[in-house]
């Protein structure tokens, strides 16, 4: 009886070690580089902003956060990458949203499910998507592209990141809204659709601020308006496009994923230090030369807005007429 005695208690032992740490997984996390997959090419506006945001975290947790640059598809092979990794919070996924809300409704194929096989992990920017076009061209605002477009006859492009993408449904939802027609010439992510419109290749763009701030700044491209509902202080005197094409309004926001199944006690730790992180004046300065703001919200409330967002672009997908592939 004594012997079995000691063995019950050997084996409580034994079996509790593992599970009192396992009680707890986020104590020792992180213990190694995390990587970040970044659904986009370098030089885009999601690249910059998770980036800003990658060195701010990894300074919180204590460990260096890599970014893994694996563009192409709209996006949609960054998160397949990203859904197939290990969850156990090493992984993290900056969002793309036309991979996560247009895609779905333009790919037959889509490899994963936007809401059911990824963690909304923590939401931590919005901005605007602002209008620009090549400097050599004679247009100073909203209405004299409008005019400019009409004059032209629909023979003036549009540059976008790829078909489905933010540039591509939004510049498609403004010729509509302002009735001008413009050639669509899709590029392989918003850093070349960008390239193309400062080297006089497509005339025209709007896409999110982050990925063209720097540019207008240092005169290689001319801003019009931005996508914003109204006039902000982090755009200066840029006016709102809808001050010309009256109910025109777009706001991206951006944030992180994990593959499903990571562990909750990581997944608040990792929300938590984000929050700080955006939070601090450092960030908030980096966001504003950005022309974009912290967004600070539970994991409840991301993944509400990218279903939100996944049911309005199904609507915008149906009126420009986009067909599943």
């Amino acid at each position: 009886m004594k012997a079995r005695t000691q063995f019950l208690l050997a084996l409580a032992v034994t079996c509790g070690g593992p599970a009192a740490h396992a009680a707890d997984p986020a104590k020792d996390y992180p213990n190694r580089p995390i990587r970040l997959v970044m659904p986009n090419a370098p030089g885009s506006s999601a690249d910059t902003m998770g980036r800003i945001v990658a060195v701010g975290l990894g300074e919180a947790l204590g460990q260096q956060i890599v970014v893994d640059n694996r563009a192409g598809a709209g996006g949609v092979l960054g998160l397949e990458i990203g859904k197939n990794a290990n969850p156990d919070g090493y992984t993290l996924i900056t969002t793309s949203l036309s991979a996560l809300t247009v895609s779905p409704h333009i790919r037959k194929d889509l490899p994963y499910d936007p809401m059911k096989d990824f963690d909304y992990v923590a939401m931590y920017s919005r901005q605007g998507n602002v209008l620009v076009v090549n400097t050599g061209l004679p247009i100073k605002n909203v209405k004299e592209l409008i005019d400019y477009a009409k004059g032209k006859q629909g023979k003036i492009n549009m540059a976008s990141a790829g078909i489905g993408s933010q540039s591509h449904l939004n510049g498609t939802a403004l010729t509509i809204a302002a009735g001008f027609a413009s050639l669509h010439v899709p590029y392989k992510g918003g850093g070349p659709s960008m390239a193309a419109v400062v080297a006089g290749e497509s005339q025209w763009a709007i896409a999110p601020a982050g990925a063209m701030m720097s540019l207008i700044r240092g005169g290689r491209l001319r801003a019009l308006g931005h996508s914003l509902p109204q006039r902000s202080p982090l755009l200066g005197d840029m006016p709102a496009i809808a001050e010309t094409v009256p109910g025109f309004q777009y706001v991206a926001f951006s944030g992180f994923l994990a593959p499903k199944g990571v562990p909750k006690p990581i997944l608040e730790k990792i929300r938590a230090n984000v929050a700080k992180v955006v939070s601090t004046r450092e960030i908030r300065e980096q966001f504003a030369l950005q022309g974009a703001e912290p967004a600070i919200g539970a994991s409840k409330e991301f993944r509400e807005a990218v279903q939100q967002e996944l049911i309005e672009m199904g609507k915008l997908v149906k009126a420009i007429g986009l067909k599943a592939e």
